[in-house]
């Protein structure tokens, strides 16, 4: 099975990347300058898959990450397209991403991809938003035509891989969510909240999430903004509250306790101006603005005028870092079964790449035995044209036996054989043959137990 490139998805696995940044190891300052709309997304998948050295790529942007998974017939060169590409598109020198930005190969970027996916790299250990955000990267790709058989299969298994730790495990049980520690946050500075007034803006799926929960700590009437109005409708509705016109937001401002703000806009939704003029209406009330959109809506400057309190996605994640809650206690049963499919998704890889490594290893072998008599051919001057026969049956045979134990153990395709495939290709230097990456093996392994010098890889759950 080949992609449109003529790539062998096994030996293209050895060229798989992940590249990105996340909360672990970026402020939001620099997540939301890198976050990836659905149509900047769209460009920079075009922009990657022109180059000769990327063949398949996926975007994936979150509130909490921007990863490019890609499948690079050059990793060195896709890593530095990639590193420019997301630069350029965020207005920033490429400079500042060192330190920021990790880059992981081969089974690494597997294992992160399904540690994603089950909700186990999350900023909330288990969260169940992380699961669609994953499934609509990869049918953004699969609909722009640049994905392939490789990232087809990974996805799929990254997708399958995450079910399988929310019906397994108690990880994901408690359905806690950004939202929800929003809600908690309100409800902790402002105590009850029945009696207060919550506008949310935005009618997303962020804003559901936050309507929900705070129907669930006993509000009976949510406001909605939002710049369609018949989506604000819809979802106040849902949960009994009211809709509210954008054009209206000043107003509603005026009156409001608590504002959730999670709209997917690329601009600010209020500034500081605008706030100003809410604050002097306000009469000294104190007004709790909670932002939880990447990039954010607010300006992060309003907080120094009176009477507010802003609190954005950094002040969450300090707040979910002081209330762990149990579900740590349940995220090795969730790398457990993490760990299942990542081998299944190598033996996958190393079954397709068992058969033509075998028949490169012996091919390998018949080289050396000609090039080796060969150069001794004028060294038996007395050597008989029957005798020459002889040798070099005698030499092929020793060749076939010495590659009876390697070539068994291949077909065997025990757990772990990728690695053992990959492992033999680099120690025999078994260059790529017709249809396979053009880099050696040496060059473009990279296997779990080995990472590379370089970016830092986002430090585990």
């Amino acid at each position: 099975m080949s992609d449109p490139h003529g790539l062998e998805p096994a030996e293209a696995g050895a060229g798989l990347i992940a590249l990105g940044v996340s909360h672990k190891t970026a402020p939001l300052a620099l997540r939301e300058r890198l976050a990836l709309s659905e149509g900047r997304a769209t460009g920079i998948l075009s922009e990657l898959t022109r180059s000769e050295a990327i063949h398949e790529a996926v975007a994936l942007s979150t509130c909490n990450r921007t990863e490019l998974y890609l499948l690079a017939a050059d990793p060195v060169e896709a890593e530095s397209a990639a590193l420019t590409t997301l630069a350029r598109q965020a207005g920033i020198p490429p400079t500042e991403l060192f330190g920021r930005l990790y880059a992981i190969r081969g089974l690494e970027a597997v294992q992160h991809l399904f540690e994603v996916a089950g909700g186990l790299d999350s900023m909330i250990v288990g969260e169940a938003e992380i699961q669609g955000q994953v499934k609509r990267a990869y049918e953004l790709a699969l609909v722009e035509g640049v994905t392939g058989p490789l990232t087809n299969r990974l996805f799929r298994g990254a997708l399958a891989a995450g079910k399988r730790v929310r019906t397994e495990t108690a990880v994901g049980r408690s359905r806690v969510s950004v939202a929800t520690v929003a809600v908690e946050l309100a409800r902790e500075v402002l105590g009850d909240l029945a009696r207060r007034r919550v506008l949310v803006i935005g009618a997303g799926e962020n804003g559901e999430l936050t309507a929900r929960a705070l129907r669930q700590a006993g509000l009976e009437t949510v406001f909605v903004a939002n710049r369609r109005y018949d989506r604000a409708i819809g979802l106040a509705q849902r949960f009994d509250g009211e809709a509210v016109r954008f054009d209206d937001l000043p107003r509603e401002l005026e009156r409001a306790d608590v504002v959730v703000s999670s709209t997917g806009s690329p601009h600010q939704i209020l500034g500081r101006e605008e706030l100003e003029l809410v604050v002097a209406e306000r009469a000294g009330r104190p007004l709790l603005l909670i932002d939880i959109a990447v990039p954010r809506d607010i300006d992060s400057s309003v907080r120094d005028l009176p009477g507010i309190a802003l609190y954005d996605m950094d002040d969450l994640q300090r707040e979910v870092a002081r209330n762990v809650s149990g579900r740590e206690a349940e995220a090795p049963r969730a790398r457990s079964v993490i760990d299942r499919e990542v081998a299944r998704f190598a033996d996958w890889l190393a079954s397709l790449e068992v058969v033509p490594t075998i028949a490169a290893l012996r091919e390998r072998g018949e080289e050396v035995v000609t090039q080796v008599l060969a150069e001794n051919a004028g060294r038996w001057e007395s050597l008989s044209e029957a005798d020459g026969e002889r040798v070099e049956v005698l030499a092929r045979a020793v060749m076939r036996r010495l590659l009876h134990e390697p070539t068994l153990r291949l077909k065997r395709a025990e757990e772990g054989s990728y690695a053992q495939v990959q492992t033999l290709r680099e120690l025999f230097g078994l260059e790529a043959e017709a249809g396979m990456l053009d880099a050696p093996a040496a060059e473009v392994t990279e296997l779990a137990t080995r990472r590379r010098a370089g970016p830092p890889r986002p430090p585990p759950g």
